[in-house]
């Protein structure tokens, strides 16, 4: 079984839309979100997957979420039949922390596979948890974000050495790093330079969930990219649909 969010209760949260970050911005996909998150970032946008009554960890929203509404479970065969029938050739597995589930992602990726063995799978990761030797070969492309320290989550949670080394390693492996500010962006530099990440494979961010506030980071955020090297990422689905679920 897969443990996924929902869009409204009783509906998982899979659905076709617009790649909007990284290096696949713009590709129609369908999107599979998982529930659960290891981590806590106080401006996450998806804090439904995690922030379940209960939890005290912060968030600026301050509001928390009923799990039943906001949970879901769904047998992997039933998700890769959704998937299969949404009518992309991309599937994209987020969360939350999707690969918390591994093992049942294996299971469901494999069923996609064994139907369609062109079907493209990327996971988008925060990078502290490591694909599981049945689910890594079935991966085409990693996108990875680790959280700087304006996420509230302290280093030695989310930004771990080893594993930023090996997906730094990983041919399939993009970093994209959410930024709200310049020191934000010469912390990525520091991380750059320590691993030795490829700079074509290494996108900037800013953090926002409206257009306003993206446009007005991205003053400086374009230049910022240009001067170091780095590739910029919009987040082309808050234009189009703003901050909602299911988009």
């Amino acid at each position: 079984m897969l443990t996924l969010a929902t869009v409204t209760p009783g509906e998982p949260e899979i659905f076709a839309s617009l790649q909007g970050e990284g290096p696949s911005t713009g590709r129609p996909s369908v999107f599979a979100r998982l529930s659960r998150c290891n981590l806590a970032c106080v401006w996450c946008d998806t804090a439904y997957t995690w922030h379940f009554t209960g939890d005290e960890r912060p968030h600026r929203g301050g509001e928390t979420y009923a799990r039943p509404a906001n949970q879901l479970a769904m047998a992997e065969a039933e998700v890769a039949r959704r998937v299969l029938g949404a009518g992309a050739d991309r599937l994209v597995l987020t969360g939350g922390e999707p690969l918390l589930q591994g093992a049942a992602l294996a299971r469901m990726v494999g069923l996609v596979k064994e139907s369609r063995p062109d079907f493209h799978v990327e996971v988008e990761t925060n990078g502290t948890v490591a694909a599981p030797a049945a689910l890594d070969p079935l991966i085409d492309q990693y996108n990875v974000s680790p959280k700087l320290a304006h996420s509230g989550n302290p280093a030695s949670l989310a930004l771990l050495p080893d594993r930023i080394a090996a997906y730094a390693a990983d041919a399939r492996a993009f970093f994209k790093f959410v930024v709200a500010n310049e020191a934000d962006a010469r912390t990525v530099l520091s991380l750059r330079d320590e691993f030795g990440m490829a700079s074509d494979r290494l996108f900037l961010m800013p953090e926002g969930t409206d257009s306003a506030t993206l446009r007005e980071r991205m003053q400086w955020l374009a230049p910022f990219c240009q001067r170091h090297g780095l590739r910029l990422s919009d987040r082309l689905h808050i234009h189009l649909y703003g901050d909602t679920r299911g988009t």
